[in-house]
């Protein structure tokens, strides 16, 4: 009945597939955009919020940086390899639709019990090398990210992946098709059949049925990809492009509505105009297929044969397929005849139904808060305990996936893949960003609030420990089926969590993307808001990373530990519970920290900075060991349990190291912004050794720890 309201007649075939893209979950955001009024998405550094291809943030001089991630989980779990290199394809053309040049990728993975089903291991392999294949040839570096495992996504992975572009701030472009007349140019390679639905695919549940979907699935070529970004570039230098927009979710139907209601409203196309690479192809085929490398532009009229010229020589096509008007209208046209007539506005999300679902709290939620952490058992061995920590999925290497990652491509990496956060100079000046994506998901299904807060704050800790400023965030909304009460609960918390800890860090939320549906008919995955973040570097000089540099240096922890295991990796790798109270964070004791550590790099104080997340601080300091193999003696003074002290997931800490003749200015930077510290050891030998409260409870060779730590992944896929 709405569309007949809008269009005053029953709509055609290809109107009602046009309408049924547009309007499913993943292109109208019908269940998720009343939530979004929650988030923060202006300030000082914003030069483009949520609403374009991509969110643009300033870092001066007058450059900025243009970032965006976007999930591919729904094709990742049918066809991993095309799927995963389908979506980064996708997000690296948000990134130049907007006028940058990409210069770096990051990724965020979920997948299931890897040592348990072969599918998971199949998944994994398949989305790994999607990931690379795509991001090695086109000659963008994946330089960061993170992979997670849990028995949650073992029918449904999470494949999301970040680009991040730079631009010169007169140089930004957006997605609006603006003044009457002007041409609009189909640019790129030729649509197929390929991706057909997939925007709807992606807007249900997994089932059985759903292999059946393959032909949802796009097919991408990085080496069209490399021509197209490099035309479109070149293209947009001319100055004869008024608007350009990636054919993504739902291809022309979408790039085509968007561009209208961004501009004067309206547009005619024709569609045997467009370049096809298969016969007998029909007009609701080409409008919806979602075939990869393609853009639309919209030109200067009286310079169509100009761009005609630049695009051919990179070997693409480039032809106008219609034209710019005012009437409010998308009219589709095959030669002379009208086959689609349709208000732009009302295809767009504007016009698409919007529902604020009703929620209710989960009884797992409250079940989970009666958990006593003084009912579990101590380790009688902690070497062992720590060992096994450190080879679990979650804790272990993930050299094993990064390394097939051309993460130096462009030598512009300054710190690569297994820090806290990646770093990349800016060339031409003395500027550097700490790029990062972050979520622990276990906590987000305890606490969907306050473990989106802790995703937020995760994601600055890092990029703090790499001596940048956080700027801003763009999010990955992974979760499952809103229709159901509980999941939409979910989904509202870890909104309002986001929000609250956006704002007080400020670090607007300026781009992003919802993924519901990512459930089977047996369970939905956890909660899964993946933030990733960019931060600020003003000399590159002045960056810091995790490990330990030499021997001899003062070790101190930095924040409080509490007797804080709920949700955490000790009590899921250890003890087979995911329950509990998730710490608690305090986000005004965390600024104050993330002051005092800045001070502290900027001054070429610390040596080294690691946040204590996962795992604890046992499995914080082996990570610092094992980076250069240098060894620590630290002693613990505490009144907490053994494993409660070593393996407390506690907000706001973190570990520095400092040259002996420094640690009175860092000790008076601590002391000036009020944050808690304590010195803790000194790095020393070849062994990490920790006692507590002067007895010895872990002495372990770094060789050996790296070795289970190193090969763990790579064990459990052979």
């Amino acid at each position: 009945m709405k569309i007949i309201d809008y269009i005053g007649r029953e709509p055609n075939l290809l109107e009602l597939n046009m309408y049924g893209v547009m309007w499913s979950e993943h292109c109208s955001y019908k269940h998720s955009r009343p939530l979004f009024k929650h988030f923060p998405t202006s300030g000082e550094k914003v030069l483009q919020g949520p609403g374009e291809n991509a969110g643009i943030v300033d870092i001066g001089d007058n450059l900025a940086i243009v970032m965006k991630i976007e999930s591919h989980n729904h094709p990742s779990a049918i066809e991993p390899y095309q799927g995963a290199a389908t979506g980064v394809g996708g997000i690296i053309r948000d990134i130049f639709a907007m006028g940058a040049r990409p210069i770096a990728l990051l990724n965020s993975l979920r997948f299931g019990e890897i040592e348990k089903y072969d599918r998971v291991k199949y998944l994994l392999e398949g989305v790994v090398e999607g990931i690379a294949g795509y991001g090695n040839c086109i000659g963008i570096p994946t330089v960061g990210g993170e992979v997670y495992f849990n028995k949650s996504y073992n029918g449904n992975p999470l494949v999301n992946a970040m680009c991040v572009g730079v631009i010169e701030h007169d140089k930004i472009h957006r997605g609006n098709a603006s003044g009457v007349g002007n041409s609009i140019m189909y640019v790129g390679a030729a649509t197929g059949r390929d991706g057909i639905g997939g925007a709807s695919f992606a807007s249900v549940e997994l089932t059985e049925e759903s292999e059946e979907k393959r032909s949802a699935v796009q097919v991408g070529d990085p080496f069209m990809e490399k021509l197209l970004l490099e035309a479109c570039l070149e293209l947009l230098d001319t100055g004869s492009i008024i608007g350009i927009q990636d054919l993504g979710a739902a291809g022309l139907t979408s790039a085509c509505c968007e561009t209208a209601t961004r501009g004067e409203g309206g547009m005619e196309i024709d569609v045997l105009k467009v370049p096809r690479r298969e016969k007998g192809m029909l007009p609701v085929e080409v409008m919806i297929s979602e075939s990869q490398e393609r853009m639309l532009v919209i030109v200067e009229k009286g310079r169509e044969e100009e761009v005609e010229k630049i695009v051919e020589k990179w070997g693409l096509h480039a032809v106008v397929i219609g034209k710019v008007t005012d009437n409010g209208r998308l009219v589709v046209k095959e030669g002379d005849g009208i086959v689609a007539d349709l208000p732009a506005e009302s295809l767009d999300s504007s016009g698409a139904p919007k529902y604020y679902r009703d929620y209710e709290i989960p009884d797992y939620y409250r079940e989970a808060k009666k958990f006593r952490p003084e009912d579990i058992t101590e380790p009688k061995n902690y070497n062992d305990t720590l060992t096994s920590l450190l080879k679990s999925p979650n804790i272990a290497s993930k050299e094993w996936i990064y390394r097939q990652y051309d993460h130096m491509v462009r030598t512009n990496t300054v710190i690569k893949p297994g820090s806290d956060a990646a770093v990349l100079r800016i060339r031409g000046t003395k500027k550097a960003i700490a790029l990062t994506t972050d979520c622990n998901s276990r906590y987000c299904y305890l606490d969907p609030r306050e473990g989106s807060k802790i995703a937020v704050l995760e994601a600055a800790r890092n990029i703090i420990c790499s001596g940048g400023r956080p700027l801003a965030i763009t999010d990955g909304l992974n979760f499952g089926n809103p229709e159901k009460p509980d999941r939409y609960w979910q989904f509202r918390e870890s909104i309002i969590g986001i929000s609250e800890a956006c704002r007080e860090l400020d670090t607007p939320v300026i781009s992003g993307n919802v993924s519901f549906y990512n459930e089977t008919d047996t369970q939905a995955i956890y909660p899964t808001p993946i933030i990733g973040m960019v931060g600020v570097i003003d000399d590159v000089e002045k960056t810091c990373s995790m490990d330990f540099k030499a021997v001899g240096d003062i070790i101190l922890q930095i924040g409080e530990t509490k007797p804080e295991i709920g949700g955490s990796e000790y009590l899921s790798a250890i003890h087979n519970m995911e329950t509990g109270e998730i710490p608690f964070v305090n986000i005004a004791r965390e600024i104050k920290a993330h002051k005092a550590i800045l001070e502290s790099i900027d001054r070429g104080l610390l040596e080294s900075a690691h946040d204590i997340s996962e795992g604890g601080i046992a499995v914080g300091l082996a990570e610092c060991c094992m980076g250069k193999g240098i060894g620590a003696r630290v002693n613990l003074e505490t009144s907490l349990r053994s494993d409660f002290e070593l393996f407390s997931e506690s907000q706001s800490r973190f570990l520095v190291a400092i040259k002996p003749e420094n640690l009175q200015k860092v000790i008076d930077i601590f002391t000036e912004f009020k944050v808690p510290f304590k010195p803790v050891g000194e790095t020393s030998g070849d062994s990490l050794n920790i006692n507590i409260n002067n007895k010895e409870i872990i002495n372990l060779p770094i060789t050996k720890m790296e070795a289970l730590w190193r090969g763990a992944i790579e064990c459990l896929i052979q």
